[in-house]
């Protein structure tokens, strides 16, 4: 029996509201909400749905009937095919009236707690070129067009240097120009894969797993320094040589040339050996006089105008006199821990990354801070009560885990625990809601300021302060 098509086509539909992951919301006919990916709240469209759920469907906008007030041209070429940006087709002042509204509603919603008046969310001084890390792939069968498909044009060349297409672990969509990261990115990024293709350097296949680029990561410090790191399938000293004199040569700005042998199935270099071509195996950020040494395989905030910002935020959150014992957990490299140091009487911070917690207690070290701790490990583990006999009970713990929020053993230790303050630093305001309410037996939230990190997408993150009750 056949199976029949669930799809259907709504007409003449006012997209109503921003929803989570970017996507916009409107009603169906029938009451259900529809999730839209290419709309914006206040067009007028038709609708082909693509998927039927009980409660909702999804779709697509087919046809624009009226363009919403809050329309803005796209900047890049690359915008609605590129996985990125999302929201690069709403002005900069709605996308933050839509991310503070997902904030209130996350954390009144799931965390049915009592919240104060939220803050006006910090926005971005840059909207575009704010990125200090971006990292793209190799591939000799990039994304076409239908309109290259169609067409009866020979395509010479399948390299692609780019981004993955959303949903396709093997296809690249080829970049031409990308608005993210500040020059010389695209041009490091389009000379490489001139030079590569002209010297017929071969460019991955996932599929079978085949070719000799692989990656291209591009780090661009707020210091100017630069970091390049190109990743191998497999090493040909020839060809490699070749192209990194080439790079070199070709960009003498650079501050840090590595590469990586990967012959393995992903692309992850956490596990692989990093060797330095030329220059330092590092760069430095700065921040506030302090600095921190940034190698490939390191965590920082990829914003890093905009976490200065939020660190700023956490800080005086704290409110720290200079007698406080903090706690800092997944403190990563410990940059909050070293920026807070100098208010506080002694800070501990945890993290489950040995290397990051390496850099942590690198970084302190050449910065002259003497009154931080760093130890490695599962937090659910480790932040026992054993852990706070040792190191001593906090007036002040600054949290900031990462997306799926805290474990609920850590969420328990801290009201066994029971420091004055907590900040919490979230980057996913629903699971920062889940936390919160666990908390709010014992904890009232007396601060909230929602922070954008990243313009143009639909993340967001937040900063709250709890106040024992």
């Amino acid at each position: 029996m056949a199976r029949k098509n669930r799809r259907q086509i709504f007409e003449h539909i006012e997209v109503i509201d921003a929803g989570a992951k970017g996507k916009s919301i409107a009603k169906a006919p029938d009451g259900k909400v529809i999730f839209i990916n290419n709309a914006v709240p206040g067009d007028v469209v038709d609708i082909q749905t693509t998927k039927k759920r009980k409660a909702y469907y999804e779709g697509s906008a087919t046809v624009f009937h009226k363009q919403s007030d809050k329309r803005v041209d796209p900047t890049c070429e690359h915008f609605g095919t590129c996985g990125g940006c999302k929201w690069q087709f709403m002005a900069y002042e709605h996308q933050l009236e839509y991310k503070q509204q997902e904030v209130v509603n996350n954390l009144t919603r799931l965390g049915k707690i009592e919240l104060p008046e939220v803050d006006s969310i910090l926005g971005s001084a840059d909207q575009f070129f704010y990125r200090n890390k971006m990292e793209f792939s190799f591939s000799d069968s990039r994304w076409l067009t239908l309109e290259e498909i169609q067409s009866d044009i020979e395509i010479e060349s399948r390299n692609a240097l780019g981004f993955h297409m959303p949903g396709m672990w093997d296809k690249i969509l080829d970049i031409d120009k990308c608005y993210l990261q500040e020059d010389p990115s695209n041009a490091i990024r389009n000379k490489v894969k001139a030079f590569a293709t002209a010297n017929n350097l071969s460019f991955y296949n996932a599929r079978k797993q085949e070719g000799f680029l692989r990656t291209l990561m591009l780090r661009i410090a707020s210091t100017g320094e630069i970091m390049v790191l190109i990743q191998f399938f497999n090493e040909d000293v020839e060809k490699r040589t070749l192209l990194l004199d080439y790079i070199a040569s070709e960009f003498p700005e650079i501050t840090s040339l590595q590469y990586v042998i990967n012959g393995k199935g992903n692309d992850t270099i956490y596990d692989q050996e990093v060797i330095c071509y030329k220059g330092k195996d590092y760069i430095e950020e700065e921040m506030e006089g302090l600095r921190f040494k940034i190698n490939a395989k390191s965590f920082y905030q990829t914003n890093s105008k905009q976490a200065y910002e939020l660190y700023k935020i956490t800080r005086d959150f704290a409110g720290l006199t200079g007698n406080e014992l903090v706690y800092d957990l997944y403190t990563g490299t410990g940059t909050i821990a070293q920026f807070v140091a100098k208010q506080a009487k002694k800070v501990i911070g945890v993290e489950a990354v040995p290397e990051a917690i390496e850099d942590a207690k690198e970084n302190a070290k050449n910065n002259n801070i003497t009154n931080t701790e760093f130890y490695v490990g599962d937090m659910k583990k480790v932040f026992t009560k054993e852990f706070i006999a040792q190191h001593g009970q906090p007036e002040v713990v600054i949290t900031d885990p990462p997306r799926d929020g805290m474990h609920k053993d850590v969420v328990g230790q801290l009201l066994n625990i029971s420091p004055k303050k907590i900040v919490y630093v979230s980057c996913n305001s629903a699971t920062q809601a889940r936390d919160l309410a666990l908390l709010d037996e014992a904890y009232k939230v007396t601060k909230v300021q929602p922070v954008d990190m990243f313009p143009q997408t639909y993340h967001v993150e937040n900063v709250v302060l709890l106040e024992k009750r």
